[in-house]
C-alpha cells in the first residue's frame, strides 16, 4: 500500500447532492480538507465548527470526476461534492484516492493480525501518557541513548530508519549523532502528528522526516535505502506483540552490510519455586468449587476455572533466588533472522538441578544487544540486575502440576511459541524429570498475562 502523507487541501467548496442531483452548500464559505493515513486506506476530513465530516477512502468507495475540479463520493448517508481551487490541488487528491483503489494486495501486517487487535494495539500507544511512560524508563531511554550516540561513526553522514518511532526520541538521537537523514516511521497516524509537531518545534525537519504508516505498507521517498534500522519494539518475554517481526521486514530497506539496532535478542528460561505464589493463582479458581454460593452449586465449573487462572502468564518481578537450575537462553541475530523464524520458535530444554524442591513454573526474561562500531549496548530484563529497564518486567508461566525435583537430577522438556494473529503468541510448556515419569506441561496465552 502507498504512503498517504498528511495534506492539506485548502479552499474546496463542498457540496450535499440529492438523489435527483440538486445540490446544497455544506458550508457557507470554502474549507480545508485533509487527507491522513487510515489502515484501511485513506481519511479524509473536514473539520468546520459548524459540521465536522470524515470519511474513509479505501478500493470499494464510489467516487466520481466532474468536470476538471470538482470530486463526486457516494457515501453511506450522503453523496458529496467537492470542489477544489485548483486543476493542480484536483489532480493531487484523485491520484491519492487512485493509488488507494488501485492496491488491491492487502499488507503483510493486515494478512497476520486480526483488525480489532491492531486496532486496541495502536489506539494505546497513541496516548502521550504511554509515550511518557516509555520515556520516563531512564533505563530503556538512556540505553538507547548511548548506543547511538557512542557510535557515531554508524550514524554520521548517513540515512536512519526508526521503525515504530513513537514520539520519535530515537529520532533525535541520530540526529544527534549526525544522521545525514532519519525517516520515522509511525502506523498510529495521531502520534506520527504529534512527532512532526516535536520535529518541527525542535527545528530539525531539515534531517528528521515523519511517515505516517506501518512499515508493511508504506515506501521511503525516492526508494531510498538505508544505513540503520534502529527501533524498540520488544514485548513482555522479547516476542509479545510480534512488532519484531516489522523490526525485521524492515529490512527490505536495508543497504547490503547495514546495523540493526538492537542487533541480538536472547530469551532467557530457568525453573522456578514458589509455593506462595502457586497456591495464590490456585486459590483464586478455588472460588469455582464452592458448592453452596447463595443456594447455587459451583463446583461443575471448578476445572474451567482452573485451566482458565494457570492459562495467563504473571508479568512481575522476581527474586532470582527463587531459580533452581543455570538459565538456557534462546539467541535471535536480527542481522540475519527471517520473519519466519519467529512465527514457530521451539527452545529445548535441559537443566541440570542445583538443589532439590518443587518446580512450579518456568521464569523467563531477556537481554537485547545494540552491537555498534564502537561499543555494544546491552539492555536487559534480568532479576539480578539492580535496576532492569522499568517497562519490562519477568515473566513466570505456572506448570497444571508442581513436580518435585532433587538436586543434581536432570530436568528435560521443550518451550514452544506459536505466532497468532491476536499479535502474540500460543505458549505450551513442557517439563519431564529425567528417568522417571513425572511430566508436567501448560498451555497458556501469553496475549492475557497477569500483572
Amino acid at each position: 500500500m502507498s504512503t498517504i502523507c498528511e495534506t492539506f487541501f485548502k479552499g474546496v467548496k463542498v457540496k450535499r447532492l440529492d438523489d435527483e442531483g440538486n445540490s446544497v452548500n455544506v458550508y457557507n464559505k470554502p474549507v480545508v480538507v485533509q487527507l491522513e493515513y487510515d489502515p484501511k486506506g485513506m481519511l479524509v476530513k473536514i473539520t468546520e465548527e459548524s459540521e465536522q465530516k470524515e470519511f474513509i477512502v479505501c478500493k470499494g468507495s464510489e467516487f466520481a470526476r466532474v468536470g476538471r475540479k470538482g470530486i463526486i463520493f457516494k457515501l453511506s448517508t450522503e453523496t458529496l461534492l467537492l470542489t477544489f481551487a485548483s486543476d493542480e490541488d484536483s489532480n493531487q487528491f484523485t491520484d491519492a484516492v487512485m493509488k488507494i483503489k488501485a492496491d488491491k494486495s492487502a499488507s503483510v501486517f493486515s494478512e497476520r493480525t486480526e483488525e480489532s487487535s491492531a486496532s486496541q494495539y495502536f489506539q494505546f500507544y497513541g496516548y502521550l501518557s504511554q509515550q511518557q511512560n516509555m520515556m520516563q524508563d531512564f533505563i530503556r531511554t538512556s540505553t538507547y541513548q548511548k548506543a547511538i550516540l557512542d557510535n557515531p561513526i554508524d550514524f554520521s553522514g548517513k540515512v536512519i530508519l526508526d521503525v515504530g518511532a513513537g514520539s520519535g526520541i530515537l529520532s533525535f538521537f541520530a540526529q544527534q549523532s549526525g544522521a545525514k537523514r532519519v525517516y520515522a516511521v509511525e502506523a498510529c497516524n495521531s502520534m506520527a502528528v504529534y512527532a512532526s509537531k516535536l520535529v518541527a518545534a525542535n527545528n530539525v525537519d531539515d534531517v528528521i522526516k515523519v511517515l505516517s504508516g506501518k512499515i508493511e505498507e508504506i515506501q521511503l521517498p525516492e526508494a531510498e535505502l538505508v544505513d540503520v534500522i534502529i527501533s524498540e519494539t520488544m514485548g513482555n518475554m522479547l516476542l509479545n506483540e510480534r512488532m519484531l517481526e516489522t523490526f525485521l521486514h524492515a529490512k527490505k530497506f536495508l543497504k547490503p552490510g547495514g546495523k540493526m539496532f538492537p542487533s541480538r535478542g536472547e530469551l532467557y528460561v530457568a525453573p522456578f519455586t514458589d509455593e506462595a505464589f502457586y497456591m495464590e493463582q490456585f486459590n483464586q479458581a478455588k472460588f469455582w468449587a464452592t458448592q453452596d454460593f447463595h443456594g447455587v452449586n459451583l463446583s461443575s465449573l471448578r476445572n474451567p476455572a482452573m485451566t482458565e487462572y494457570f492459562s495467563h502468564p504473571i508479568v512481575d518481578t522476581i527474586d532470582i533466588n527463587i531459580c533452581t537450575a543455570k538459565t538456557q537462553r534462546h539467541i535471535i541475530d536480527f542481522q540475519t533472522a527471517l520473519k519466519k523464524d519467529l512465527q514457530r520458535i521451539e527452545i529445548p530444554l535441559e537443566f541440570h538441578m542445583l538443589q532439590s524442591g518443587t518446580v512450579h513454573g518456568l521464569a523467563f526474561w531477556w537481554e537485547v544487544a545494540l552491537i555498534g562500531s564502537n561499543v555494544t549496548v546491552m539492555l536487559s530484563t534480568a532479576p539480578t540486575l539492580e535496576r532492569p529497564a522499568a517497562n519490562w518486567e519477568q515473566v513466570r508461566c505456572l506448570l497444571s502440576e508442581p513436580i518435585f525435583a532433587k538436586e543434581g537430577q536432570l530436568l528435560t522438556g521443550r518451550v514452544l511459541m506459536v505466532a497468532n494473529a491476536k499479535q502474540s503468541y500460543d505458549l505450551t510448556i513442557e517439563v519431564k524429570i529425567e528417568g522417571t515419569n513425572t511430566v508436567s506441561s501448560n498451555t497458556l496465552d501469553l496475549k492475557n498475562p497477569y500483572f
